[in-house]
C-alpha cells in the first residue's frame, strides 16, 4: 500500500466495519503496509460508533493523567473537552 491509498483505504475500512472495532482493526493488520497509521486512523473513526473491546481497554498501557482531563490545553475559562 501506497501513501496516496492510505486515506481511501482507511475510509473504506471504517465504513465497511463501522459497527465492529475488532474486525476494522483486523483489516488493517491483514493488509500490511503502514499499519499503525491505518489502523490509527481506522480506530478514531470506529471508535466514534463502535465499542473498543474491554480486555484491549484493559490490556493498554496506563493512560498519563492528562489525557482524562476535561480540558488538558490552556482554555481561559472556555471549558475545552
Amino acid at each position: 500500500m501506497t501513501a496516496q491509498d492510505t486515506v481511501p483505504f482507511t475510509l473504506w475500512v471504517a465504513a465497511t466495519y463501522l459497527d465492529d472495532y475488532p474486525q476494522a482493526i483486523t483489516s488493517c493488520i491483514e493488509a500490511g503496509g503502514d499499519v499503525d497509521t491505518t489502523a490509527a486512523i481506522v480506530g478514531g473513526i470506529v471508535a466514534t460508533r463502535a465499542q473498543i473491546p474491554k480486555l484491549w481497554l484493559e490490556s493498554r498501557e496506563p493512560l498519563p493523567e492528562w489525557s482524562t482531563q476535561d480540558c488538558y490545553l490552556p482554555c481561559n475559562g472556555r471549558g475545552v473537552s
